[in-house]
């Protein structure tokens, strides 16, 4: 078995690289004095403009979209190992138009969306002009089950009406987001994974508020996750996405690629926590010797660099099949990644803010939001125990 990338991976890892390198990593102080000094705090500092134009001139935009017209014609396992670079670097995949929720949105778009809907909201998403949000989770059910949704979507003459309550929406208060992707039931009599349907709200239709925005640990998401009620919301029929009682469907389509990024950028998360890690217990001493030097911290170091390697060999294994057998076929290695990269990253980030010692819980270090970010990978596009199950079941059905 041969696991050297090709050629063609190589260079565009040298790429993308020299991009975090040149560009992206010298811009953070700045985009973080820029954030605080703006009026607007879910608005972009004018920095990441910058970045977004220097990663355009360098042809590294929209690398996750299938197709070489918007995108770059990268297979999944092309893709694989420069997501784990943009998980290094926060900045980097919005600078690149690499982003959630906008990424999972422009594949359902693609997918499922009518040309016309296209034309509106798919091709300036791919310009990088507007952003999208994606209105699924709910206060008041448990999300875990998407069948348990009770935002209601009810067709009124040529309209339909949305009414309910969604939050954790990333990217709802970024002034730029244009458009919401609502999940709600269209017929609750129908069988389960048809009750559901998905339909395009415009950030400023009538009967749209968000309320507030939602931190995680303390901090707050520039684009927010937003707390946001559907009043008797009326949007055209011609706003559903695919289907009417197709939005289950659509919901596992959009979670299967959408899934393994966020894994691709936990490895790279994790590969700058050990980085951080290795650095500061080289240049401290306790108990009469570096850190380095003291066992405990050893172990930490040679489990994390075990751990690591695992999660990148079964995401490179994920990407590869679907590539190979399609998303549906490969729900069994989405699910694993899923549950491991999340694992992973919470694991190595909170090593390495034990090794910080009480600074790697203050801001003097990115390791508190480094921590904040992995842990809600438990949560992101389905817990892990719902992953878990989805695993057990398959083991299960091949004993019985």
């Amino acid at each position: 078995m041969d696991f050297a990338f090709t050629p063609r991976m190589l260079e565009w890892q040298e790429r993308v690289q020299r991009f975090l390198d040149e560009a992206v990593y010298p811009a953070e102080a700045t985009y973080a004095l820029q954030h605080a000094e703006q009026g607007d705090r879910h608005a972009p500092p004018p920095v990441l403009e910058e970045l977004k134009a220097e990663a355009r001139a360098r042809g590294l935009w929209n690398l996750f979209f299938p197709g070489d017209v918007h995108g770059a014609g990268l297979t999944n396992l092309e893709y694989a190992p420069l997501a784990e670079l943009t998980g290094r670097a926060p900045l980097a995949a919005e600078a690149m138009n690499c982003s959630a929720p906008d990424t999972g949105n422009m594949e359902i778009l693609a997918e499922f969306g009518t040309p016309e809907q296209k034309e509106r909201w798919l091709e300036p998403l791919l310009d990088g002009r507007i952003r999208s949000a994606f209105a699924m989770t709910e206060p008041e059910v448990a999300s875990s089950d998407a069948r348990n949704i009770r935002c209601r979507i009810e067709r009124d003459g040529d309209d339909y009406v949305i009414t309910g309550r969604k939050w954790l929406t990333t990217g709802a208060l970024d002034p730029r987001c244009d458009v919401f992707v609502v999940m709600g039931k269209t017929d609750p009599d129908a069988d389960t994974y048809h009750q559901q349907s998905m339909v395009l709200v415009p950030s400023g239709t009538r009967g749209v508020t968000v309320n507030r925005s939602l931190t995680v640990f303390g901090y707050e998401d520039r684009g927010g996750h937003g707390d946001i009620t559907f009043d008797e919301v009326r949007v055209p029929q011609e706003n559903l996405l695919g289907v009417e009682g197709g939005g289950f469907a659509i919901a596992q389509a959009r979670l299967g690629p959408g899934r393994i990024h966020h894994c691709m950028r936990a490895i790279g998360l994790s590969e700058r926590a050990l980085e951080l890690m290795c650095r500061r217990v080289l240049e401290r001493e306790a108990f009469g010797k570096p850190l380095a030097e003291q066992g405990v911290v050893q172990e930490w170091i040679a489990d994390s660099r075990v751990a690591i390697e695992q999660a990148r060999l079964l995401v490179l294994r994920a990407a590869w099949a679907i590539d190979t057998m399609g998303k549906k076929a490969a729900r069994n290695e989405i699910a694993a990644i899923k549950v491991a990269a999340a694992e992973l990253a919470t694991t190595v980030v909170d090593r390495a803010i034990q090794a910080h010692g009480g600074g790697g819980v203050t801001q003097e270090f990115p390791l508190a939001a480094m921590y904040s970010h992995a842990r809600t990978l438990h949560f992101v596009d389905g817990p892990d125990e719902v992953h878990r199950r989805a695993i057990a079941r398959t083991e299960l059905a091949r004993h019985r």
